[in-house]
């Protein structure tokens, strides 16, 4: 019943000698331990059990393993259980791996598995699932894939929860075909399967199979699904930006009364900050009976997703409680704001903290500072980083680009590829967009040539604004407009207007300017600057009946000019 205090008083009773000191109770009242989280408790008893000699009885030792495993300081305390066991079956080793997993010590808990069996001991299922475990957070998948066969050569393939393990391992290390294989093997799937192969999908971002799975089991096999299936169903949705859907999702999750769930609330908060219905994000938080750091954080995202950077900081400085993700999640804000004042304050709560080597946090840090002008500070953050990752690369080298450091981006760029680091789309369109603020050419079209022939990447609409500009800034004209001619978004107005600028500022350019201006206008007749700059083009040329006519075209298409606008950071 778990009534620790009422057992220890009868045992501390004056009839306590009439009570045996029997493996059994001592168990039991560690058991017990266990259950009502006593870890002190469970010393003293750890004590009674040495002084009685019961140590040796397996009972009492995988109880004890237990209690050392959940609750000690430490797996090295629960190693010096482990060890001092006299009789060690599957059960104990099994504790010992299932420890190491928790405590994310992944290689020790296959090195206990390895011992296990050196020691002549069959594995069972659930050691077997343990070692799955772990080489699915070590990215082990050929490891993994020898776990299998030992699975299958054990019997235990048909096993559900080992199964789930399995499809899980393939999931997270990007081999989605072979977990749906694992689960179209199961013979009769339960709801932990189904959302194991659903959470493989989704994280290989296939959230269209994702969707058609949650709905063949929902449907088709008439399976209630649990709150880590909705969990992952309502992320497939968000990343989708499927509203209707994941408004169809919410309404199931109230009618199957697991809709006050804080983990499914903090993912319907996700998915309708996703699509871009703020307004519906905050009815959810406003409806939530309990909030933690995950809720807080996932509202934040969505004012940050769409672009409500004012309100993001607002809900930031709400929160009472506020985790390494939110912090990561507001220096986003003031990047969008370029607000560098509020995101050193923010970088000095982070450092307050005692917080360092948060890689998410401190690569926001290089971004906000590069896109405020600091690269100085961009630079020192970027130089004490321990731990860097694509997005840290990304951060700096857009920072160098940013800020008119073309050659250090060059060389920082090409540092990156000797240290191994393969680029990618992001990392191009930095690196072009250095070239073109510093007038490297012929650098720009040996990137843009690198980018598809060497590492893959497919062009796309900011890598050709990148290439246009840099062109167009040197006066090459007709190559820019020959280059657009040939790419694929040739049809997107953005990357002629890219190029008309210039063009129209150059009167040798003249009738190149008039025919990008001329395609402008067929492309998007009411966007106002294709007009603007030939009609100044024209003006400027000593053309002022053209001129004239361009904006009475203006008229009668009901085309305005835009208000410009702009803002100060009031300190």
């Amino acid at each position: 019943m778990g009534q620790l205090t009422e057992a220890i008083r009868i045992l501390n009773s004056t009839h306590s000698s009439e009570i045996p000191a029997t493996p059994k109770l001592y168990a039991s009242l560690l058991q017990t331990c266990n259950k009502v989280f006593s870890f002190i408790h469970g010393i003293q008893f750890h004590a009674h059990v040495v002084k009685s000699g019961l140590e040796t009885d397996r009972n009492v030792g995988n109880s004890l393993l237990s209690l050392y495993f959940k609750l000690g300081p430490g797996m090295r305390e629960t190693r010096r259980v482990f060890d001092g066991r006299f009789v060690k079956d599957a059960i104990s080793w099994t504790s010992m791996m299932s420890g190491y997993v928790t405590g994310k010590e992944h290689v020790k808990a296959l090195e206990v598995f390895v011992e296990m069996v050196s020691f002549g001991l069959d594995a069972n299922e659930f050691t077997l699932s343990s070692a799955v475990k772990a080489c699915s957070e070590l990215g082990e998948v050929r490891l993994g894939r020898c776990f299998h066969g030992v699975v299958i050569t054990h019997g235990f393939e048909w096993n559900h929860f080992i199964s789930s393990t399995l499809a899980y391992l393939y999931g997270v290390n990007r081999e989605p075909v072979d977990a749906r294989r694992v689960f179209d093997e199961m013979p009769e799937p339960d709801v932990i399967c189904w959302t194991a192969v659903l959470s493989a999908f989704s994280k290989n971002d296939l959230y269209e199979e994702a969707l058609g799975l949650f709905y063949a089991m929902h449907r088709g096999k008439g399976l209630v699904p649990d709150g880590s299936t909705f969990g992952t169903v309502l992320t497939a949705c968000g990343n989708l930006r499927r509203l209707k859907q994941g408004k169809e999702i919410h309404g199931k999750l109230i009618t199957n009364g697991i809709g006050s769930n804080v983990v499914v609330e903090s993912s319907l908060l996700d998915m309708y900050g996703k699509c871009g219905s703020v307004r519906e994000a905050r009815q959810v938080f406003n409806g939530m009976s309990k909030k933690n750091s995950v809720s807080w954080s996932a509202l934040l995202g969505g004012y940050c997703q769409n672009g409500e950077h004012e309100k993001a900081i607002e809900i930031f400085r709400e929160m009472e409680e506020k985790d390494l993700y939110c912090f990561g999640t507001v220096l986003k804000a003031c990047a969008g704001l370029a607000a560098v004042r509020l995101g050193k304050e923010i970088h000095g709560q982070y450092v307050r903290r005692g917080c360092f080597g948060n890689v998410i946090v401190e690569s926001a840090l290089i971004d906000l500072y590069g896109k405020s002008g600091c690269i100085d500070s961009a630079s020192r953050v970027y130089s004490k980083m321990s731990i860097r990752n694509m997005i840290t690369w990304n951060a700096m080298l857009s920072a160098l680009a940013q800020n008119g450091r073309g050659e250090e981006a060059v060389s920082f760029f090409n540092d990156m590829v000797k240290k191994g680091i393969k680029p990618d789309y992001i990392s191009f369109i930095a690196i072009l967009t250095a070239c073109g603020h510093t007038g490297m050419v012929d650098e720009g079209r040996n990137y843009f040539v690198l980018m598809a022939k060497s590492y893959g990447i497919k062009p796309g609409t900011e890598h050709y604004s990148c290439m246009i500009d840099l062109l167009g800034r040197a006066g090459l004209f007709e190559e820019a407009e020959n280059l657009l001619e040939r790419a694929e978004c040739r049809n997107d107005a953005s990357l002629w207007g890219v190029l008309l600028g210039p063009c129209a500022a150059n009167a040798d350019a003249s009738r190149v300017a008039e025919r990008i201006a001329k395609r402008m206008m067929e492309l998007e007749p009411k966007y106002h600057m294709s007009y603007v700059l030939l009609s100044n083009m024209y003006k400027a040329i000593g053309r002022h009946g053209d001129a004239l006519n361009i904006r009475k075209l203006m008229v009668r298409r009901g085309v305005a000019k835009t208000v410009g606008q702009s803002w100060i950071d009031a300190h």
